[in-house]
């Protein structure tokens, strides 16, 4: 992941440039924030339209019709409920990246790098208040329309609404209720990861549990045989959740991994070189120190400059580095591949930095470790990191 010749604030080649298109549609901007329509959700629209058009009682192609406008009000729910993450979010200073509505409902991107237990509970809660909100719109709507087709519609709304927020509080990732879970449990231990893991467990519980009393117990109890329609649904959106659970459970071991490790622990030397020395001092102290990947130009102090670009170097003939100023070949900082650590500290900040924070900035390749005093210490790279962690017992 880590090149010598990459230029030193390259994203890691992990977590590509991600292009607007890959979200699908773009909707529009609420206070400045991309909102997309999945291609997936094409599916989820056309199942609602088939299965709903058909039971409503209605001539066709009426059925249908209402079938749709039932679809685009929960096309409408579910980015209400996005709406809420984003809008509570900001509120708590988490830069939000987007937000995107697909066939599993719908997600809302921002970063939790600064988030507190109690300010990750109440983003979480967020979503579900404003489906409640909603669901009063509906129910008030539905008490004074007479006419069939807007109060058939206002009673599924409201009914939508009243599911999504049930669903997403049950108390599992990757649901609402599982942030919860996950918040209550960091809040009592200290420890986000810990608090991933519990909330994770409990997601994969869930999911079993609550898909087998919908595929199998309830049809059951009520004396006829599982519908396959709904097994089939229910094992889609089983394996779903069932992932998410599994995913944070995976992050969360890998956080409490990562902060048992200490910057020392994945430290690599810098070749560190005067501002006013030439190229041959830069290639010479490379060539004495083959691990290290950068040769970086200080002041008296040691603190970084700029940095040689090694490929410049590469480039130049030998007998010619003599007369080559290192400054010459060399680039500026960029203020974000730089981070102040300790080699005895931690190295989740330095790992979290290298990780991105999950919106725009979407993590390095390595970072410059300087110390309090700015001087120079080595750089982390996500491949030390990476073989660090997989060489633990």
């Amino acid at each position: 992941m880590s090149h010598a010749s990459a230029p030193p604030g390259t994203p890691a080649p992990s977590a590509p440039a991600a292009s607007a298109p890959q979200y699908g549609w773009l909707l529009g901007r609420v206070g400045g924030v991309p909102v997309y329509l999945a291609k997936s959700w094409v599916v989820i629209a056309g199942v609602i339209v088939l299965s709903f058009g058909t039971s409503v009682g209605l001539p066709q192609p009426t059925g249908y019709a209402v079938a749709a406008a039932y679809a685009l009000l929960l096309l409408v729910s579910i980015l209400v409920h996005e709406a809420g993450h984003a809008i509570a979010a900001r509120a708590f200073g988490a830069p939000v990246n987007r937000i995107v509505a697909n066939l599993w409902g719908g997600h809302t991107v921002f970063s939790s790098a600064s988030l507190t237990p109690r300010s990750s509970a109440a983003i979480a809660a967020a979503g579900p208040l404003g489906n409640v909100l909603l669901a009063a719109v509906g129910w008030g709507l539905w008490q004074v329309l007479d006419a069939r087709i807007p109060s058939l519609l206002a009673g599924a709304l409201t009914f939508a609404n009243v599911f999504v927020a049930i669903f997403n509080l049950l108390p599992g990732l990757p649901l609402d209720g599982g942030a919860l879970v996950e918040a209550a449990v960091w809040g009592a231990t200290g420890s986000r990861a810990r608090g991933m893991i519990v909330a994770g467990w409990s997601g994969r519980v869930l999911t079993v549990v609550v898909g087998a009393w919908f595929a199998a117990i309830q049809p059951l109890l009520a004396g006829r045989m599982p519908d396959t329609f709904t097994v089939v649904w229910v094992l889609l959106i089983g394996s779903f959740l069932w992932r998410g659970a599994s995913a944070a459970i995976a992050v969360g071991r890998t956080r409490l991994a990562v902060g048992a490790l200490r910057v020392g622990d994945v430290i690599r030397p810098v070749v560190t070189v005067p501002m006013t020395a030439s190229a041959a001092t830069a290639s010479a102290g490379l060539v004495a120190t083959p691990e290290a990947q950068y040769a970086v130009l200080v002041d008296p102090l040691v603190r970084p400059v700029a940095v040689v670009d090694i490929g410049q170097l590469l480039a130049l003939p030998e007998d010619s580095l003599a007369g080559v100023a290192a400054s010459a070949i060399s680039v500026g900082l960029a203020p974000s591949w730089v981070i102040m650590s300790e080699v005895g500290a931690e190295a989740s900040a330095v790992v979290q930095r290298l990780a991105g924070d999950g919106g725009e900035d979407r993590g390095m390749a390595d970072v410059l470790v300087v110390d309090a005093a700015h001087r120079v210490v080595g750089t982390v790279s996500v491949a030390d990191v990476e073989r660090r962690l997989l060489a633990r017992p």
